[in-house]
């Protein structure tokens, strides 16, 4: 089974060459550590061949959000073990060598065993945590083979991912295999990866640990904005974030109205996807909007119009500012983002009514009235009411935060369950120059 996957995986990527080159190209959006994810260690990757390893792989930004506090308590539990973070996406990249050092940060490598083998014998990892659902079948195999224990930690399996894991469930079967513990975030996916084949003395319900994600330092742009909205009277500020293609039209139709009775209103409008900075930057232009670019402003006064925030990792700090915040990915058929960022900030959220991805994130805020969940046509109407009754706007926000801290634990529970499966492991109970990281075969 291996070496097919492994010769298709292969012929996918020959045939789909083109377009990444095309991509690279225009973006520059794969050529950013191909070295790394094609096996080569980097060599800003401290590591001391004495000390085992603890290897956590988060695919993108929100995964990176969500261990942040895993691996801080992971450095402070063990500080005898070597912690690395890998990640998928430039993006979760940045945000993660700025969270956790560039000396322990690289790409995840590509799932050929070419690619895998260079990272588990330098590394020589003695526990690999997978963040949420990342089921790479040729990884899982040499990093059991190697010796290691695998965890998959907040692991979910979403609605829009299910339906193709049943179709390939005899495959699935032999893959969860490999996996000696599964941390799922709720009782339903707990019931769906046991579905999926995956041991069931070996799922627990862990929590989410997104609920447990740490409120980083406020970047320097947070005060400057603050400064700068006060020099301007800017009010009501309306922070909508993560959006997708088809959704900023309707936000900045829905702001056009919010001008007419605010004309001070400010809108911080943050696309998910950098690629995508430029096209929002044309839309904004054509609708004669009055915007600035987070790239070229200077510090200057903003009111009555729209900051285009073509940047990465400031995003979450800045629903600080919010008194309404937009959450993406929701109005057009995406499945949603994660909502926690502003409810940290005890902000009152909307999000649209395609939110899948989320679905119990969502549900849970909704059942506690700390939620909005609107449709194109009804986002002007419900911005509107929010902006014009303090009180309704105020309970809902502190509604979103009281449910924030009610779900808080998740980051103890995996941490008390990956103790317990390391004391388990075999180089656990060796010396660490015993210790065996390259595949047996």
């Amino acid at each position: 089974m291996y070496w097919l996957y492994s010769a298709l995986l292969a012929a996918g990527l020959l045939l789909s060459l083109p377009y990444w080159l095309l991509e690279s190209a225009r973006h520059g959006k794969y050529r950013v550590g191909l070295a790394e994810r094609l096996g080569k260690v980097p060599d800003r990757l401290s590591y001391d061949p004495h000390l085992p390893g603890i290897w956590v792989h988060a695919v993108s930004v929100g995964e990176v959000i969500a261990i942040t506090g895993l691996i801080f308590e992971l450095r402070r539990r063990f500080p005898q073990h070597r912690i690395v973070v890998s990640t998928t996406t430039a993006t979760g990249q940045k945000i993660a060598r700025a969270r956790f050092g560039e000396d322990s940060v690289f790409y995840f490598p590509l799932d050929l065993p070419f690619a895998i083998r260079p990272y588990l014998k330098r590394l020589r990892p003695e526990l690999i945590v997978l963040a949420e659902t990342e089921f790479w079948p040729n990884f899982l195999r040499l990093a059991h083979l190697s010796g290691a224990k695998v965890a998959v930690a907040n692991a979910r399996i979403s609605d829009r991912s299910l339906p193709g894991y049943k179709r390939f469930r005899g495959i699935m079967i032999r893959i969860l295999q490999d996996v000696d513990l599964f941390l799922a975030q709720t009782d339903e996916d707990a019931r769906r990866l046991q579905a999926l084949g995956a041991p069931r003395d070996r799922v627990e319900v862990s929590g989410n640990l997104k609920f447990d994600a740490p409120i980083p330092a406020p970047p320097p742009i947070v005060d400057n904005l603050r400064l700068a909205f006060e020099g301007a009277n800017a009010d009501p500020i309306l922070v909508c974030g993560s959006t997708m293609d088809g959704e900023e039209w309707l936000l900045l139709q829905a702001f056009e109205n919010i001008l007419v009775s605010h004309p001070r209103a400010v809108m911080i409008l943050a696309p998910r996807h950098p690629e995508r900075f430029i096209q929002v930057a044309e839309l904004l232009r054509k609708l004669n909007v009055r915007f600035w670019r987070r790239s070229d402003w200077k510090g200057e006064p903003i009111s009555g119009g729209v900051l285009l925030l073509d940047s990465i990792g400031e995003l979450a700090a800045l629903y600080s500012l919010a008194d309404v915040a937009f959450v993406g990915g929701s109005l057009v058929p995406k499945g949603g983002h994660n909502i926690i960022e502003p409810a940290q900030y005890g902000v009152p959220i909307v999000v649209g009514n395609h939110t899948e991805n989320f679905r119990d994130i969502v549900s849970l805020f909704q059942s506690r009235n700390a939620v909005r969940i609107v449709g194109p046509a009804e986002l002007p109407l419900v911005f509107m009411e929010l902006l014009s009754n303090d009180a309704e706007r105020v309970a809902l926000g502190r509604h979103a935060a009281e449910t924030l801290r009610s779900q808080m634990g998740a980051t103890e529970r995996t941490i008390e369950a990956l103790q317990r499966l390391l004391i388990t492991s075999p180089a656990h109970a060796t010396s660490a120059d015993d210790h065996i990281a390259a595949p047996r075969g």
